[in-house]
């Protein structure tokens, strides 16, 4: 049993949902075990300036005023890397803040990057309990904000595809996710898309294509009001078949060193157009349908569309309010238990799990295994379908998984 009578949380990196159901979970764990409990705002920014700031504790009357299933955080973020301040003096200045507000250890809850800080500084001797917080969903643990971020992406591809049919488009839409597809690949078969590019599959253009017409066409021909619609659902860090990924260069890198990833959306748009705008059938196809009109309407209209920041924004699903507010009691129950540079796993009946951090935040892919299966279901991922090859083995006891 440690001598915690202090907490403070940190929110950090990306937005996303779950962030509010996390603090609330903490604050109230707290509470219930007479630890006092504070906000540090604004991520790293504000544990680097603790010491020049004034912060409140929370009292129950403060916490009520936050709601769980709002996405976004109460604390603020900023994307800042203790380690990359030019300041040799940093790691004592935090600890001088610390000891300032006299708390006695941490809750910080992001991603991979995040939790790479939170090892910089259990190495400096801070009392720190990592909450995994990752719209990618690429850590080795699920991550508060994944489910909120899946649902947002099907809801709004499933209301876009209304658009598409009435003009007859192929719609591309770009997601985030960065370097895993796990928010790309479920999203998109949250949404009924036809084909989803995900970066751990090197595009063949001409596949994709090839599904896209035969697809548009054939749901056109079955048509009795002449109407189709192809989706295409690309995450950011969709690469080509060198393996590249699109990146503008105007655009930088962000302050973790990251290249700021954008144009999928566009390119795979190009390059259907390169395809289609060279193929014969087109004409043929639509004058049949008695649709084509020569010089305005000769072939479907592809438009590419981002969701952006959309996919983070607004509510958080129900899975998330509970997870995060399990997560975050949680972490209050390890730090008061003694037990600290850990990111928490979850909770079972009466047993939390949690796992070290440096293992925690190691990228995880999807599994390629697992794209197979879709793929004899008739989705198009960007290559030649493999045959789903199953195994079958008998389940014995409960087992909790989420993706």
């Amino acid at each position: 049993m440690s001598d915690i009578k202090k907490l403070g949380v940190i929110t950090s990196g990306g937005d996303c949902g779950g962030l509010n159901a996390v603090i609330t979970g903490a604050a109230r764990m707290a509470y219930h075990n007479n630890i006092e409990f504070c906000l540090i705002p604004n991520g790293y920014a504000g544990l680097y300036n603790l010491i020049d700031l004034e912060i409140p504790n929370f009292d129950l009357e403060r916490i009520d005023k936050i709601s769980s299933g709002v996405a976004g955080s109460e604390a603020g973020h900023s994307r800042v890397k203790i380690s990359k301040i030019k300041d040799e003096n940093k790691y004592e200045k935090i600890k001088a803040g610390l000891q300032k507000h006299k708390i006695d250890g941490l809750i910080i809850a992001g991603g991979d990057d995040t939790g790479s800080v939170v090892v910089d500084l259990t190495n400096q001797g801070l009392k720190c309990v990592h909450v995994p917080k990752t719209m990618d969903l690429d850590l080795q643990t699920y991550s508060v904000g994944g489910d909120s971020t899946i649902n947002r992406i099907s809801r709004f591809t499933q209301e876009l595809r209304t658009t598409g049919l009435t003009h007859n488009r192929a719609l591309i839409i770009e997601v985030f996710g960065r370097y895993a597809g796990h928010t790309a690949f479920r999203g998109g078969v949250g949404a009924d898309a036809d084909c989803i590019l995900i970066p751990e599959i090197p595009v063949d253009y001409e596949v994709v294509y090839n599904h896209f017409k035969k697809t548009y066409m054939h749901r056109l021909q079955h048509s009795d009001v002449k109407g189709s619609v192809y989706i295409i659902i690309v995450a950011e860090g969709v690469k080509d078949k060198e393996g590249k990924y699109f990146a503008d260069p105007m655009h930088g890198k962000d302050s973790f060193g990251h290249v700021k990833l954008s144009g999928a959306a566009q390119y795979v748009r190009k390059n259907l157009e390169n395809y289609m705008y060279q193929d014969k059938d087109w004409e043929i196809f639509l004058k049949k349908e008695g649709i084509y009109v020569e010089g305005i309407y000769t072939h479907p209209e592809i438009r590419e569309i981002s969701l952006g920041h959309l996919v983070r924004a607004g509510e958080t699903s129900a899975y998330d309010v509970a997870f995060g507010k399990q997560a975050g009691a949680a972490a209050v129950l390890l730090l008061k238990n003694g037990i600290s540079g850990v990111t928490v796993v979850g909770v079972e009946h009466e047993e939390i799990t949690y796992m070290p951090v440096g293992d925690a935040i190691i990228q995880r892919y999807v599994d390629l295994n697992e794209i197979a299966l879709y793929e004899s279901m008739g989705i198009c991922f960007g290559r030649e379908p493999v045959e789903y090859v199953p195994k079958f083995s008998l389940q014995i006891g409960m087992i909790h998984r989420y993706l």
